[in-house]
């Protein structure tokens, strides 16, 4: 990571927060009806499924889930990288130190509350991990849990085209998912796409698992640069086609593509892309909302899309949050929904500590973002 200023800051930092909050909005939407099928939504919520923020199990509206808080932690884990890289002259520790913030996200799935830190333990410092709200666990993934207990740090400077040594058959959603940030720092869809790869073998092995994340990533950084959906979908697909094994995540995103360029769309449409267990459904699923219905206007229209489906909407509806959210920034997100949506001050404050650390380099206190 080089540290070159970025172009139009306030432009940037506004689709970045949106791109973060986007994200969570969607993450919310779909958290309630994330097991439930079509039909299921359709008894509970109408013909029209959820038309906006609903109640979870526990009756809480708003809640965010592991999409959200791996996310974020892929943010602080890239600021903190980056810092380190700008104060010691030293790059290429963007994977191990990835892997450390989500070393931090596990802390929130197996702890109540922020564990004590021990000796020199470079994992559990910092500020995000103190955020009670994160300790929460709300069905997260099983590759992610697992494939961190594996303690892979992937070759920051390897070649791409090979499966991973963690879960090896795995290609869960959970790769992309966490991965719009990669897009977000400013570094290039090249830059992206390799880090959001490397950093997904982290837990999931999966070829696939792997080029679904830095295909998402490429889209993120290709809309942070100003292209429209349908063009940064297309240059993402060109970045992949260059990548031996790249297939099965270029047939989804084709699909996407050309289902977008049938008309209106319909729930039955999102369905025939796949549930959006695995890392390409999910992408595919979430682009093909976000072309479909590609004005700023219908932000609200393509995330409810997203959700209403039978598979895994939470996260359909996290990564298509993402992509609305740096295409339109966040004047654009429905402020009802935002202004419900759990953590969001928090959320907020991590993108512009990200546009900061990106901008400038920032000397940061050691407690908020301890440089290891």
């Amino acid at each position: 990571m080089n540290g070159t200023p970025w172009r139009n800051s306030a432009a940037r930092r506004a689709r970045v927060r949106g791109s973060l909050l986007g994200g969570a909005i969607g993450d919310a939407l779909g958290n309630p009806v994330e097991f439930l099928s079509l039909a299921g939504i359709r008894r509970a919520y109408g013909e029209d499924g959820v038309r906006g923020l609903v109640a979870d199990a526990d009756g809480a509206v708003g809640r965010i889930t592991d999409d959200t808080q791996m996310t974020l932690f892929t943010a602080e884990g890239l600021i903190r990288a980056h810092s380190r890289a700008m104060s010691k002259g030293i790059g290429g520790a963007e994977t191990a130190l990835v892997r450390n913030a989500y070393l931090r996200w596990l802390d929130t799935q197996n702890h109540p509350a922020p564990p004590a830190r021990g000796g020199d333990d470079p994992v559990r410092t910092g500020w995000l991990r103190q955020q009670r709200f994160l300790y929460a666990r709300r069905a997260p993934g099983n590759a992610c849990l697992t494939g961190l207990a594996a303690e892979h740090i992937p070759d920051p400077t390897g070649p791409l085209g090979r499966p991973g040594p963690v879960n090896t058959g795995s290609k869960g959603c959970g790769t992309v998912m966490r991965s719009a940030p990669f897009g977000l720092i400013g570094e290039g869809a090249e830059t992206g796409f390799g880090l959001a790869y490397r950093c997904a073998q982290i837990t999931h092995g999966h070829l696939t698992g792997a080029y679904a994340a830095g295909a998402f990533a490429a889209i993120i950084a290709h809309l942070m640069e100003g292209d429209s959906m349908a063009g940064a979908v297309l240059r993402a697909m060109e970045l992949l086609a260059r990548h031996p094994g790249h297939e099965e995540t270029t047939v989804a995103l084709r699909a996407a593509v050309d289902l977008a360029a049938q008309g209106a769309p319909t729930a039955e449409k999102v369905e025939s892309l796949g549930a959006g267990w695995v890392a390409e459904e999910a992408l595919a699923i979430a682009v093909y909302c976000a072309l479909v219905l590609p004005g700023a206007d219908q932000v609200a229209r393509a995330l409810l899309l997203s959700v209403n489906h039978s598979g895994d909407s939470d996260s359909t509806g996290s990564i298509c949050g993402n992509l609305l959210g740096a295409r339109h920034a966040d004047v654009q997100l429905p402020p009802s929904w935002l202004v419900l949506t759990e953590g969001r001050a928090v959320i907020a404050e991590l993108a512009d500590d990200l546009c900061l650390e990106f901008e400038h380099a920032v000397e940061w206190p050691q407690e908020r973002y301890p440089v290891c």
